[in-house]
């Protein structure tokens, strides 16, 4: 599968941000605390200057009103979160392929700025590419087809006019089905396409591409001075806990944290 180089949005920082950091797929859902508490205290505790999500913040979202029914209080108590979060900091928000129908009235409920993907960040005298990563992964090409029919607005209005417990069940059923596979062994995960991943750095005009999705971390040299950087998901329950944080200073260049005391 081929795909055409998107259109890029472009952040200038402040002049006075002096550290932003990423965070990607930590798939915050009720039944998984710690990684919930673990990051509740990131959120408190982080002195940099700006904080981006890039994806995947959520398991599951079922649209804005989910905060609204008895099932919401997990939803709410996120919002809460990140609203006390915001009054400190920019916080920036990118739709991953788990939380893409999060909309406009949780993001200005929560005090947080949306985030164009895929989006160039001018920081520290470099441009810097921001993606969730899903859309560079062309080999698996089903979910390609799925992306670009869900992220529609005809396709987003119809699962959205439905009553919020049958998305709700409609959601737990997708999550149990994928849970099968993974458990049987059956589920396969593609990675970014290193030549498209190439055409979007020239395209950008940057060196560097930050992303998530693939809870693969690493550093992957592309050739020509090019690099892609990986976010780690999060599983604060995890031997040994996965809770990092992707740190950018003009002094030290990117470093990796964990968000969780070792």
């Amino acid at each position: 599968m081929t795909t055409t180089v998107p259109r890029f949005e472009e952040l200038a920082a402040p002049s006075d941000w002096r550290t932003v950091e990423f965070i990607s797929d930590l798939h915050l859902q009720a039944s998984e605390p710690a990684t919930f508490q673990a990051w509740r205290r990131y959120l408190q505790k982080t002195e940099a200057s700006a904080v981006f999500i890039l994806g995947d913040l959520f398991e599951v979202w079922v649209g804005d009103d989910c905060t609204s029914d008895a099932d919401g209080a997990f939803e709410a108590e996120c919002c809460a979160v990140l609203r006390e979060a915001a009054r400190n900091r920019p916080i920036f928000f990118m739709h991953g392929n788990r939380d893409f129908l999060v909309g406009a009235r949780f993001l200005a409920a929560c005090g947080l700025t949306g985030l164009h993907d895929p989006t160039v960040l001018h920081f520290a005298g470099e441009r810097t590419v921001l993606s969730h990563g899903d859309l560079l992964c062309l080999d698996d090409v089903d979910y390609q087809r799925f992306r670009l029919q869900a992220r529609s607005a005809e396709w987003q209005q119809r699962f959205l006019s439905q009553p919020l417990a049958v998305r709700r069940q409609q959601a737990r059923g997708i999550r149990e089905q994928s849970e099968a596979r993974k458990q049987a062994g059956d589920a396969t995960y593609a990675d970014l396409d290193g030549p498209a991943t190439q055409d979007w750095l020239r395209a950008a005009g940057a060196r560097t591409l930050i992303h998530g999705h693939t809870h693969r971390p690493a550093v992957h040299a592309l050739g020509t001075g090019l690099q892609r950087v990986v976010l780690s998901d999060w599983d604060a329950a995890a031997h040994p806990p996965r809770a990092e944080v992707l740190r950018l200073s003009p002094g030290q260049g990117l470093e990796r944290l964990s968000a969780v005391p070792m």
